[in-house]
């Protein structure tokens, strides 16, 4: 993928899989150095931070340029015992490794293809409105949004009210100037959300969709394209997040994100206060401020 913005008439149909695949080695390699692995230094100058693709190779039990082919893309199918290798000399976590795989044509765990729609089963829906005091999202591929209650509408925004094709929790995260002033550590929150939609670009490389969200978070979002190219990747499971709210004040909530049992890419992604404190309080003012307004009913 380029660095720079594209025009609208030169959009992406679909992701490079090669240049994912390179981009993302390459990083991994710049992140360590032959101290960190144990090895003296050899003398020899380095122009580029990082291990060498020989180095690399040499961990991982393989010629140089097996390594050099699997790093530019040319690899072909690549077993998952070379996957493996390669994730212990670049010391992957199970996130990395798992991405690696993807990327290198071997999905895991099962995805449905990026071309069939999401739906919701009703039971979701009905799950969702009874879920009164805690913010609750549901989130699909590339982080769309394909449900969300009262409260979590009115903690971020009315997902329900934009078109179809914008409710998207990246592209709120990241385009929306309300979420600057919305989360307290906004780089942190946006740097995690890039890092999720890496991970859909190696489950899901022929998602025009995805590549048309990441070309707009491109052109709309300064920040997005050094995020970008960190090649970082992020499973959205639990964690914390600082908001300051219009209406409710400064808190933190929690989350927990719950994968849905017989939907293939559905998550449940819930927010809520630690029992007793002040910020449970605040998303207690929070639901009661907009429980009468008809927009959040």
């Amino acid at each position: 993928m380029e660095s720079s913005p594209r025009p609208r008439c030169g959009r992406m149909a679909t992701m490079d899989r090669a240049a994912e695949i390179s981009a993302f080695l390459r990083s991994r390699r710049a992140r360590l150095s032959p101290a960190d692995l144990g090895a003296p230094f050899d003398g020899r100058v380095r122009r580029v931070p990082g291990l060498r693709r020989e180095e690399v190779a040499r961990l991982a039990g393989m010629s140089a340029d097996y390594y050099m082919r699997i790093e530019q893309g040319r690899g072909g199918a690549v077993s998952l015992e070379i996957i493996d290798a390669i994730a212990q000399a670049l010391r992957l976590d199970t996130v990395e490794r798992n991405h690696l795989l993807n990327l290198c044509g071997t999905p895991t765990p099962h995805h449905a293809p990026a071309y069939e729609p999401q739906r919701v089963r009703p039971g979701l829906y009905d799950l969702l409105s009874v879920m009164e005091s805690v913010p609750a999202i549901i989130l699909g591929r590339r982080t769309d949004v394909l449900a969300s209650n009262r409260l979590a509408r009115a903690l971020m925004t009315d997902f329900e009210a934009l078109p179809a094709t914008h409710r998207n929790y990246a592209r709120f995260i990241l385009l929306d100037p309300k979420a600057r002033e919305l989360y307290q550590d906004w780089e942190q929150v946006s740097e995690q959300t890039t890092a999720m939609l890496h991970l859909d670009v190696g489950r899901f490389p022929d998602d025009r969709r995805l590549a048309e969200l990441i070309t707009d978070l491109r052109e709309g979002c300064p920040e997005f394209t050094r995020f970008w190219e960190d090649q970082n990747v992020h499973e959205k499971d639990q964690g914390e997040i600082r908001f300051n709210h219009p209406v409710a004040g400064e808190f933190v909530l929690h989350y927990q994100t719950l994968l849905v049992p017989g939907e293939a890419d559905q998550s449940v992604c819930t927010y809520y206060g630690a029992p007793g404190s002040s910020s449970e309080a605040a998303l207690a003012r929070l639901a009661q401020a907009t429980s009468s307004s008809p927009a959040n009913a």
